[in-house]
């Protein structure tokens, strides 16, 4: 009696944990399981909703679009999400106030190109994303699997304490990477909006700096 009533305590402290963590991780899932994140899944972004200018008539968001190669190295850079907005707006004005044809349609078409580019890492992060949250599913079935078989091990007549222990730490090990990557999973849930606000950052600028 004095095993079970452990077991009880150490089963019922485990759910807690367990439901607390999974609440945080999966209350935004509505009917999409693979999406665990507070904030509402957008695949892909409009190119069109982030340039407040009107955009030429000609001009199509999947179309190639070559620029001179001072251009192109300014879309580069201000693809590197690792390069600040004060550094971004320090080369923006640079190539403002160098280049002749700095106008509001290379502008757009440099911000085309860094829109590719983070949008194409933007959905790389959503698609992994996805696929952690599968991983952490399987792992929560895992775990009620083993606390399943924990229970009718502890109920039996003769319980086989050595397959108790042997569930008992497995069961500790799984709980404590499924609230590890309930942690990872908080920040990088922030990346798709992280990148999206980036975007819409870098838009304003080189409208700001177009002649």
């Amino acid at each position: 009696m004095e095993i079970k009533r452990k077991f009880e305590i150490l089963f019922i402290s485990a759910l807690l944990v367990f439901f607390m963590g999974s609440r945080a991780v999966y209350s935004a899932t509505f009917n999409d399981p693979t999406w665990p994140c507070q904030q509402r899944k957008v695949q892909d972004l409009s190119l069109g909703l982030m340039w407040s200018a009107p955009l030429p008539q000609e001009f199509a968001e999947k179309s190639a679009r070559p620029l001179p190669g001072d251009a192109r190295d300014l879309a580069t850079l201000l693809s590197l999400r690792r390069v600040s907005l004060e550094e971004a707006e320090d080369a923006v004005r640079t190539y403002s106030d160098n280049a002749s044809d700095a106008d509001e349609d290379i502008m757009l078409f440099v911000f085309a190109a860094v829109f590719d580019t983070l949008g194409d890492t933007r959905r790389d992060v959503i698609n992994g994303i996805e696929l952690y949250s599968l991983k952490q599913i399987a792992l929560s079935e895992r775990i009620d699997s083993v606390r399943s078989e924990m229970r009718h091990l502890v109920d039996a007549d003769d319980p086989d304490f050595d397959r108790i222990d042997r569930l008992e730490e497995q069961l500790d090990w799984d709980e404590r990477v499924f609230r590890d990557r309930a942690r990872s999973l908080t920040y990088v849930c922030e990346t798709p909006v992280l990148i999206e606000k980036r975007l819409y950052a870098i838009a304003k600028l080189l409208l700001k700096y177009a002649r």
